[in-house]
């Protein structure tokens, strides 16, 4: 059930949702970003950055790479939370690449607060 806040932002309880869990990992392990994606049944996958000497992924990447790696066929919505004013263009082609070029990032400040919503496409 959503609360006044939500009607009040006009934050879907289920954006809202990956958006905490990106907020959350980023916090937890201490990385520049976080991440999450909601696949096409429900399941929610959540990463942080990925900065090693051998391999380097975005917070974005790691979490659609966890969603393919476990059988997702799809995306209904990605999330990251980012210092960036915008979503990395390699971030966008990943979602569009399993979501499909509709499908919504959600970009939110290192507060959790939404600064915007774009398309994969």
């Amino acid at each position: 059930m959503s609360d006044a806040s939500d009607h009040a932002t006009g934050i879907d309880p289920e954006d809202k949702k990956i958006i905490t869990l990106a907020r959350s990992v980023r916090a937890r392990n201490g990385v520049a970003e976080g991440a999450a994606v909601r696949d096409e049944t429900g399941r929610t996958y959540v990463a942080g950055t990925v900065a090693l000497e051998s391999l380097r992924l975005t917070a974005l990447q790691t979490a659609v790479a966890m969603a393919v790696a476990s059988g997702a066929k799809g995306l209904e919505a990605a999330a990251v939370v980012s210092a960036a004013t915008e979503p990395a263009a390699a971030d966008l082609a990943a979602v569009r690449d399993l979501g499909g070029a509709g499908t919504p990032v959600l970009l939110a400040g290192l507060d959790g607060a939404l600064r915007s919503t774009v398309e994969a496409g």
